[in-house]
């Protein structure tokens, strides 16, 4: 794992991606102003609050988070094969009403079932309930039966864990 301070250090390395090869990230959101137990470090310089550090950063480059439809800004670096430079994608993504795909919701539901085995203080009020809502309403076409499988394994864990109480 590649330490946040190492994010802008090209001679660290955090892992290969091959070519055509995917992966998932999920991330939780924590909004501006919501009190949590969550330690959060910074990076660089913050884009949505004040900072009390003097800023490179032109103050007409941040963003007011209250004034904004942006819910977080995702920063990426990547290098070529055999580059040594890293180079840096940006985007803001924006805070929109929109229902998750159920890939995405499928995602999340497997990510949620490993906090709640784990016991993870990060995993909120997710419970074997809610994971098992979430999978089965994003099993959708299953041409290899894995999404109905990872169902009944939830399933499983569900009576497992009711048997124990």
């Amino acid at each position: 794992m590649l330490a946040a301070e190492d994010f802008n250090d090209d001679r660290k390395d955090s892992g290969d991606l091959g070519a055509g090869h995917t992966v998932t990230a999920l991330y939780e959101v924590i909004p501006t102003g919501v009190d949590t137990s969550t330690p959060i470090r910074g990076l660089d310089e913050l884009r949505y609050q004040p900072s009390d550090q003097p800023s490179d950063q032109p103050s007409d480059q941040r963003v007011a988070p209250r004034e904004s439809p942006e819910m977080l800004f995702v920063k990426l670096r990547y290098k070529d094969p055999n580059g040594s430079r890293s180079r840096l994608l940006s985007t803001a993504v924006r805070d929109l009403d929109v229902v998750p795909s159920s890939d995405f919701t499928f995602a999340a539901s497997v990510a949620a079932f490993g906090m709640v085995l784990r016991d993870s203080k990060y995993c909120g009020a997710a419970d074997l309930a809610a994971v098992l809502r979430w999978a089965r309403s994003s099993v959708g076409r299953d041409h290899e039966g894995y999404r109905r499988e990872f169902v009944r394994m939830v399933e499983e864990a569900q009576r497992l864990y009711d048997r124990a109480l």
